[in-house]
């Protein structure tokens, strides 16, 4: 099975744990929109299109902060895209944190997904309070992970490796059979 991170605004630079995931695992590929700083959601669907597009529906979308919301139109696009969806930390849409430079992502579908899905969640999410968190999680029809407060689960917030990500990953992995990649 293979791996689609998809970072979030601005990217993830290399001590995030999204960046420290991929140097390790096998079969890994990140998206690259054009812009990471002026995100457009058609240009995200199109680089989700080549990352994850050519892995014919078996690969998992590992997806943080603005990340979540194009990973889940990407699959309301593409219904048998992807074996399932790891979704950390999603921006609340209407939240005035929301980033300015990415008003194409602020309508996002919240319908049920059509894939096994988990969205993790922080308890101090500047970005994201835990109710609107599960608001969210409950439209795409997905289970909540309480992570504690963690703040945004990046490198800001001083995850590091995140090994309680990465041990629920695996989880999750596992959970839709075949071959695990984190075995």
């Amino acid at each position: 099975m293979h791996i689609t991170m998809v970072p979030g605004y601005q990217g993830s630079p290399p001590e995030q744990w999204q960046s420290r995931w991929e140097a390790e695992l096998p079969n890994v590929t990140r998206i690259a929109p054009s812009s990471w700083d002026e995100p457009e959601l058609e240009d995200w669907m199109t680089a989700l299109d080549r990352a994850a597009g050519d892995q014919h529906g078996d690969t998992v979308l590992v997806a943080h902060s603005l990340g979540c919301l194009a990973a889940a139109e990407w699959l309301l696009r593409n219904p048998h895209g992807a074996r399932g969806a790891f979704l950390v930390s999603p921006p609340d849409p209407v939240a005035a944190s929301f980033p300015q430079p990415a008003g194409s992502f602020r309508n996002p579908r919240l319908q049920q997904l059509p894939v096994p899905g988990l969205l993790i969640a922080s308890e101090s999410d500047p970005y994201c309070a835990l109710p609107a968190a599960e608001a969210i999680a409950a439209a795409w029809k997905l289970p909540v992970v309480n992570a504690g407060e963690l703040a945004h689960i990046n490198e800001k917030s001083g995850v590091g490796y995140w090994e309680q990500g990465r041990d629920l990953l695996t989880a999750f992995t596992a959970g839709l059979g075949e071959r695990a990649p984190l075995g």
